[in-house]
């Protein structure tokens, strides 16, 4: 029987930066641990550009873990379509998603709430550069 109370999030988390910091600190006040899925290298680059990611999956996964919100980090292949993430979601078994206000994919995150009976959680986003923003100041794209 299940006793800690999981809150999952997902993304790419490249270039970790105050926005991620603020969003997983607020996400894991919410249960007792904070899981995240963690975007391939792949997919990445199919949704970014080529030249991103700037970090491997390997690296994004070392430098979350660092993090005293994060307590797992599973980092998954490129997907074929939304039903292998679904699928991912409901082997994790969430009782809370947490995503983003905004986000790009708002209403996949609420099917997957439903699709595992987990309660959706919107985190305000706070005023701080996207990596993407962060990587044209930087003249990295």
């Amino acid at each position: 029987m299940k006793t800690k109370k999981i809150v999952l999030v997902g993304g790419c988390f490249d270039i970790l930066h105050l926005g991620h910091i603020q969003f997983l600190n607020q996400a894991r006040k919410y249960g007792d641990t904070l899981t995240v899925l963690l975007e391939s290298d792949e997919t990445i680059k199919r949704l970014k550009g080529p030249d991103r990611p700037f970090h491997t999956q390997e690296q994004r996964k070392a430098m979350l873990l660092a993090l005293r919100s994060v307590d797992t980090v599973i980092a998954i292949p490129p997907f074929a379509s939304d039903a292998e993430y679904f699928e991912a979601v409901k082997h994790i078994q969430p009782d809370i998603i947490a995503f983003t206000e905004g986000g790009p994919i708002l209403d996949k995150k609420l099917k997957q709430t439903e699709l595992v009976g987990a309660t959706a959680v919107v985190v305000p986003k706070i005023k701080t550069p996207s990596t993407t923003q962060l990587s044209k100041l930087l003249k990295l794209e």
